[in-house]
């Protein structure tokens, strides 16, 4: 065989196998150790079976707790980011907009900060003696509305959604912009021919043509929301007590008492639930095109 046929074969193998070897064998041995009792107490390291798995769902309920927190954070905030994105997409693309450009700018610029800084700003603003919320709230005479932001169980998780929702929304006004500029204006003309209204138009039109992106940025969403841990920990460090505490700020506690078995247990049931939950979505929208 031609040996310049070879060489995309060369080139894929290659590749794969970096991609083996740093991306799908550490989780291999990661869901190995979560079967054994690894810590850093002692050298010896023993099989325990599926011991790690039962003390996470029937053993201590803070577990149970952060697998539960994980969830309602990624389901809130998908829906809050798509739903607010969308909206600021469609009102940033309207003709009688004036700035547009600036106004997309003003939006998108929190995505440009690392959450670890955004969540430190914010954790100096929602302090509730010296923070500017409190302040300018008793100012202008709205003291009753004065909250202990991040330390008031009722209201604490809402409010680190509320601040990463803030940080997030604007990549996904600029996704679903992009997607909007694609659609093409002879479908908008034909529908004004026939005397279609905004929402009729928005239903028919934009809406179906945008399906893909908003598969897109849902699968994005959803994989970071699993994954969250910098703006939790820089807000809250999972506080008060394990009111906001997810699965990744439980794997970060794990490891940092030595406790690693725990820590790699935590991390493979994040890992399988967000291979799941990815493939249900997929597979949910697939069927819905196949019946369109």
């Amino acid at each position: 065989m031609d040996r310049k046929k070879l060489y995309p074969w060369y080139f894929t193998s290659g590749a794969l196998l970096i991609f083996f070897l740093l991306c799908f064998l550490p989780g291999i041995i990661g869901i190995y150790y979560s079967f054994t009792d690894w810590n850093s107490f002692t050298d010896k390291i023993n099989f325990v079976g599926l011991k790690n798995y039962i003390e996470v769902f029937k053993g201590k309920p803070e577990y149970r707790l952060y697998i539960w927190n994980t969830f309602i954070f990624t389901i809130i905030t998908t829906a809050l980011k798509t739903i607010i994105g969308l909206a600021l997409s469609l009102l940033l693309t309207q003709k009688i907009i004036k700035f547009k450009n600036f106004h997309r700018m003003v939006v998108f610029s929190p995505q440009v900060m690392s959450f670890l800084v955004v969540g430190l700003v914010f954790k100096s603003l929602l302090q509730p003696q010296t923070g500017f919320v409190n302040n300018f709230l008793n100012s202008v005479g709205l003291s009753f509305l004065s909250k202990n932001w991040l330390t008031d169980l009722k209201i604490v998780f809402p409010v680190v959604m509320s601040v990463d929702t803030w940080k997030g929304v604007g990549y996904i006004m600029v996704v679903v912009i992009a997607g909007l500029l694609s659609i093409s204006n002879d479908y908008y003309e034909a529908a004004n021919i026939d005397g279609a209204n905004c929402w009729q138009k928005f239903r028919s039109i934009t809406l179906p043509l945008l399906k893909p992106v908003i598969i897109n940025v849902t699968v994005l969403n959803v994989t970071y929301g699993f994954r969250v841990f910098d703006m939790i920990y820089s807000l809250t460090n999972g506080g008060p007590g394990n009111a906001t505490g997810v699965i990744n700020t439980a794997v970060y506690k794990e490891f940092s008492k030595g406790n690693y078995a725990m820590g790699t247990t935590l991390s493979s049931i994040l890992f399988f639930a967000l291979l799941f939950l990815l493939y249900f979505i997929m597979k949910s929208m697939e069927n819905k095109e196949a019946n369109a």
